[in-house]
Parts: structure tokens; C-alpha cells; sequence
């Protein structure tokens, strides 16, 4: 099983990769911006599994080139799970926030996936088992509680959750499940910055585990569906 996840240099995407890692019968590619933390991770996963299941790829989703990306996920032989997990959140008033702050959440937190999506298609129409998993917010869950400070990155998330229903039909007859894991409060330096001060009941490396798990089991259950993951929000 061959796994691509972004946003893995640290928090729940990090988590996520060390235990997909875990198991021998899958290869993760791990993206995020910085190389030295994917590094690190690529390492952690070798010293604690004793075989390298890791392999990374520094790639920003706003600038880098295509086809470095298409290269390495070449070398790996396809692609039968994405998850898109990066996400940049900008915490500040309604009227503070300026029209750059809205453009960078949009194309980190929606149009990054459409790019690895429509890159990665032809892949996954090729998998017997392919699954796509968006991680939005509980932020961008219909009728969840809102906060003060988060409209853009909200908004952005709700984008995401509804594109998640959008692809799930268009791509039903090509056997590829998508679906939508709405995240509630789990200890990052994401929540931190949302909600400074505020302890999370769960940590990244509980949620993380969650995420494994159905990115690898969920498309046998669900397609096209908005799942919150959530104990608290916040």
C-alpha cells in the first residue's frame, strides 16, 4: 500500500505517518516544506521499526514544481492513498485580516489538495483500494460551534469539506472513495495558535493513530462523507 501525506513535518501529520509506518506492507511518502523535520521523522520510523518506510519529498503545495513530485511518486510505484493534511491557519479578527491572509489559507487549505489531486489521479484510477482523506476542521463543520479569529481558515476548511462531496460522486465510477475527517481538538502547535493556553484532550499522537486507521480501512465503509473526529472543539 503506497501512502502520500502531506503537512508531515510535525503535529497530527507527523503522527500519522510514524504510525502508517508501522506496518511493513506500506510505503510513505511524506511532504511538507522543511526537509530537516521530515529527515528526522524518515529516521524515528528506522530506528523504531528497524526498516525504511518512510521517504520524504521537501515540496511546498503553493510553489514547487510538478514534476518533482511526479517523479517521486513514480519511484514509488503509484499512489493508492492521499492525505491531504497541511494546512496554514491565520488567527485574527474579521477585520484584521487582509486579503493576502485569505488568498495563502485558501491555497494551502483548498487549493493544495485540488493540485495533488488532479496530479495524482491518474494513480489512484490505477489502485484497487484508492482513498483520498481530507482533513478539515471542526472550524469548517456545518453547525459546529465558530470562534472569533478563524473566519478565513474556517471558511477555507468548510470549502474543503464540501469539495470532499463533490469529487466522492464525480469519481465513484472510477472505484476512488473520498471522504472528510472534520478534526476537533487534538495538542499541536496549531491549536496553540488558535487557542492559545487551552489543553487538548487528546494528543497528535491519539489522533494521529485514529487517522491511520481510516485512512486505511475507511473507504471500505464510507464514500463522500463529512466525518467529525472531535471530543472538544476546543
Amino acid at each position: 500500500m503506497r501512502i502520500l501525506i502531506t503537512g508531515a513535518s510535525s503535529g497530527i501529520g507527523r503522527e500519522v505517518a510514524l504510525a502508517l509506518a508501522a506496518d511493513p506492507g506500506r510505503q510513505v511518502l511524506a511532504l511538507a516544506r522543511r526537509s530537516e523535520p521530515l529527515e528526522t521523522l524518515a529516521q524515528e520510523a528506522l530506528n523504531k521499526y528497524g526498516r525504511a518506510t518512510i521517504s520524504w519529498l521537501e515540496f511546498d503545495l503553493t510553489s514547487s514544481d510538478d514534476s518533482i513530485l511526479l517523479e517521486a511518486v513514480e519511484a514509488l510505484g503509484g499512489v493508492d492513498i492521499l492525505l491531504n493534511n497541511a494546512g496554514l491557519l491565520i488567527n485574527k479578527p474579521f477585520e484584521q485580516l487582509s486579503e493576502d491572509d485569505w488568498r495563502q489559507q485558501f491555497d494551502v487549505n483548498v487549493f493544495g489538495p485540488v493540485r495533488l489531486i488532479r496530479l495524482l489521479l491518474p494513480w489512484l484510477q490505477q489502485s484497487a483500494s484508492a482513498h483520498i482523506v481530507n482533513i478539515s476542521s471542526m472550524g469548517g463543520f456545518q453547525g459546529s460551534s465558530k470562534f472569533p479569529g478563524l473566519s478565513a481558515y474556517s471558511a477555507s476548511k468548510a470549502a474543503l469539506a464540501n469539495l470532499t462531496e463533490c469529487l466522492a460522486e464525480e469519481f465513484k465510477d472510477r472505484h476512488i472513495s473520498v471522504n472528510c475527517l472534520a478534526l476537533g481538538a487534538a495538542q499541536t502547535e496549531m491549536l496553540a495558535t488558535a487557542f492559545p493556553g487551552f489543553q487538548a484532550p487528546l494528543s497528535a499522537a491519539d489522533m494521529g493513530d485514529f487517522v491511520a486507521w481510516f485512512a486505511t480501512h475507511g473507504h471500505r465503509f464510507f464514500n463522500g462523507k463529512i466525518l467529525p473526529v472531535s471530543v472538544s472543539t476546543p
